[in-house]
């Protein structure tokens, strides 16, 4: 399987790791990086809807449900680099505070 340099910041991932700033290394085919790919956009479509909705202040952070699904894509694509991510990317992630 090849090398992937994810970028979780930016939403893209890179062959060469010269492209671009990227965080984990991962070893992917392209059939798993189609879900890589579907994850960032679909963050990417709850954060646009987020945007919109941050202008309604009467809507409390902790109860906006876009948060919830941000927040759930996040998690879903730690969980895809620790699947197929180097033992760097591994450790990394197992320090983070939500991850078990």
């Amino acid at each position: 399987m090849p090398k992937v340099f994810v970028s979780v910041s930016h939403h893209r991932y890179y062959l060469n790791p010269n492209d671009s700033p990227w965080e984990y290394e991962i070893e992917a085919n392209p059939s798993d990086l189609t879900v890589l790919d579907q994850l960032f956009d679909q963050k990417d479509q709850h954060e646009w809807k987020n945007f919109w909705r941050a202008h309604l202040p009467y809507v409390p952070y902790h109860l906006d449900p876009e948060n919830d699904e941000i927040d759930l894509r996040l998690k879903k694509l730690y969980a895809f680099i620790h699947e197929y991510g180097n033992e760097e990317a591994k450790q990394q992630i197992e320090t983070m505070h939500y991850y078990s």
